[in-house]
């Protein structure tokens, strides 16, 4: 079940908005002003928020700036003003993905809403297909390419395999043996010792510091394998 969190003062909006999602099976969550709004949102992390941008205290655009911060993928919608267009631009500028002019049907938010999770969930889907993704990495495996936090790491062939395989299996210690037939195939006859060499030029391209190793840790008396790292 999504949720919705609807940061909203005026009650009466709240309510009939709340009926509609909850009859399209939404779960939704309330908030009179913008810091009540954030706090919520922090602890429930809900799927989309939707925004007044006239709320006591904080305003609509600076909870949107604060929830983009937070959350890249939750879906934000602005509630703006009738004729207000320096409110649709200033949200979509503070990082909204649409907004909805007042007054409006409540059947139409709920669509909107919908169309946005499938955008959403379309992007994930895509992203996920395409890209392997642990912090501070990013694996593109259709140019083949390894971001570091956004910078771009050049690559071999080798290592490029080697680091999907570490990628796509964290936390699981892999053997010299399977390294070597899983990235330089069953039918390889070359020393084992490759494995080593290729691990150490990755680890010179990725570490902070290959000598003291934050990522691919060595396992004693088996190989090696991809550490997670609390960021």
């Amino acid at each position: 079940m999504e949720k919705i969190l609807l940061v909203e003062d005026e009650i009466s909006i709240r309510g009939f908005l709340k009926i509609n999602f909850e009859r399209s099976n939404f779960q939704v969550i309330e908030a009179g002003t913008g810091e009540e709004g954030i706090r919520k949102a922090l602890l429930e992390k809900p799927d989309v928020a939707i925004l007044d941008v006239m709320l006591p205290g904080i305003d609509g655009y600076q909870v949107c700036n604060e929830l983009r911060k937070k959350f890249n993928k939750m879906g934000i919608i602005m509630l703006t003003a009738k004729g207000q267009d320096m409110d649709k631009i200033m949200g979509l500028e503070y990082g909204a993905d649409d907004y909805i002019v007042k007054p409006f049907n409540p059947i139409e938010v709920t669509l909107r809403v919908k169309a946005l999770l499938r955008r959403i969930q379309g992007d994930k889907e895509e992203k996920n297909e395409n890209t392997i993704e642990i912090q501070p990495f990013k694996l593109d495996l259709y140019s083949k390419t390894l971001y570091k936090n956004k910078s771009e790491i050049d690559l071999t062939p080798k290592e490029f395999m080697l680091m999907k395989i570490f990628l796509e299996n964290p936390g699981k210690a892999f053997s010299r043996d399977e390294l070597l037939n899983l990235v330089w195939g069953i039918d390889f006859f070359g020393d084992s010792k490759i494995v080593d060499v290729n691990i150490r030029r990755l680890r010179a391209k990725i570490e902070d510091k290959s000598s003291e190793p934050m990522y691919i840790e060595t396992v004693w008396g088996t190989g090696y394998r991809w550490k997670q790292v609390k960021q």
